[in-house]
């Protein structure tokens, strides 16, 4: 049992680190944070579209954000690194605050599902799939849920550690409405299949 306390005990401390820095580091453009404990230290990988805003002047916001962390977590060494995100439409959580900002000013969800469909496989992956619930057409319309996929996503077993996903709320007026964008990123291989060539279909290929 040591050992299961110890993988549940990991992922919810990753989980804590990172609402932490996606509320510190938003206007760095945060998107994920890798965490992997060692006997001697515990190293934190953060990737932001900014970078500088994050190192700070002299250092001094990193060191600031080590200091939290280090004293909000109990953490006796972390050595945190910062990596700019190589490609904004690789990253989930990025893509799924994107739809938000635009749910809330009103543009068409069917369209902003559409463009974000096409905008994450142009960028490469071999999967994606986007669910938008909550109250989407006018204000006395009851909640629904709208579920779009392009490419392979697997949804059990071990292989769901290889997708990258994040999850936001929109507040437009008719009532909250949440985002989930699951992405596969290029490159991964399945141990139990071979991915083959995306076909888009016609209606997402001109949004």
């Amino acid at each position: 049992m040591a050992i299961e306390y110890k993988f549940i005990n990991d992922a919810i401390l990753k989980y804590n680190v990172s609402k932490f820095l996606e509320e510190s580091l938003a206007r760095a453009g945060f998107s994920r944070v890798e965490v992997q404990k060692t006997p001697v230290i515990t190293r934190i990988t953060i990737y932001v579209l900014n970078p500088g805003r994050v190192i700070g002047k002299g250092g001094r916001t990193i060191d600031m954000i080590t200091e939290k962390v280090r004293s909000q977590f109990k953490m006796e060494n972390p050595q945190i690194s910062i990596v700019e995100v190589e490609n904004k439409m690789l990253e989930p959580l990025l893509m799924a605050k994107d739809m938000t900002q635009r749910l809330e000013k009103g543009v068409n969800f069917r369209k902003i599902m559409q463009q974000t469909l096409k905008n994450i496989i142009d960028g490469g992956a071999i999967g994606v799939e986007i669910i938008i619930s909550g109250k989407l057409a006018a204000k006395n319309a009851r909640a629904k849920s709208i579920r779009k996929r392009i490419g392979y996503i697997p949804n059990s077993g071990n292989v769901t550690t290889l997708v990258r996903e994040a999850a936001a709320v929109a507040y437009p007026k008719y009532g909250a409405i949440g985002v989930k964008v699951r992405i596969v990123p290029p490159g991964t291989v399945f141990p139990d299949r071979e991915v083959k060539k995306i076909e888009v279909p016609k209606s997402i290929q001109v949004a």
